[in-house]
């Protein structure tokens, strides 16, 4: 598949992506962090697109990037990142090299959209946490509408992924116990392009939200707890 074409009026938006050197620094050190706290299982990283897509995940913890990280392939990336993580002293540095977006959670800019619309037509994947935030509860919340927005403007797959055990390191450390983290994605959804109303965006956002409920235990499907298991 071929990234679309960039859009020459954009020429002047900023680059926001990883570079190799970097990333590969990150995500030797997220093995060797994941190694010690965690015995990691993964499942369906043949489904990775060679060009652009739009990876999905459910937030738990503050160590879901230690599993991401180390799964994913060496190559051009960035992520929607909430803007009050830039303060953090060493977070938002890593962030900021790896090329993060930064948005305002309550009011996300015009300008975020742009640049993430812009790497995708340059081949850059991007991630995002469609429930926009970390569930308190470990359960799916419902879905935003913005990651299928992009995906139907852009023309590229949505990649649905899911993390769990995350969420039980912290505790699990404080007893010198190593937890059971799982990462596991799923084949890519492509939907159709062009312009979409508000409810086709909601029915492709409950789709995709479905389809990752599917790939999590029953008590981790929250608000899609309906939905049957993959």
């Amino acid at each position: 598949m071929t990234s679309p074409a960039p859009v020459s009026h954009w020429s002047s938006i900023p680059r926001r992506h990883s570079t190799p050197g970097f990333q590969r620094l990150v995500r030797l050190t997220a093995r060797l962090i994941l190694k010690c706290v965690a015995r990691f299982h993964t499942q369906g990283l043949e489904h990775i697109p060679q060009g652009a897509f739009i990876g999905v995940t459910n937030h738990l913890s503050s160590f879901d990037p230690l599993p991401i990280l180390s799964a994913m392939p060496i190559r051009p990336v960035t992520i929607f990142a909430a803007i009050e993580h830039r303060r953090d002293f060493i977070a938002g540095w890593a962030l900021d090299r790896l090329g993060s977006i930064w948005i305002d959670r309550e009011e996300p800019g015009r300008d975020a959209l742009r640049i993430a619309l812009n790497e995708l037509s340059l081949g850059t994947a991007l991630g995002i946490a469609p429930e926009g935030t970390r569930s308190k509860t470990g359960a799916l919340q419902r879905g935003k509408t913005g990651a299928v927005y992009l995906a139907t403007r852009a023309n590229v797959p949505i990649v649905p992924a899911v993390v769990w055990g995350t969420e039980k390191i912290k505790h699990n450390l404080r007893r010198l116990k190593r937890t059971d983290v799982y990462f596991r994605m799923s084949e890519p959804i492509r939907l159709p392009e062009g312009r979409a109303d508000m409810e086709k965006l909601e029915e492709y956002t409950g789709l995709v939200m479905r389809r990752m409920a599917s790939m999590l235990p029953a008590e981790y499907r929250g608000v899609y707890a309906d939905t049957a298991p993959e």
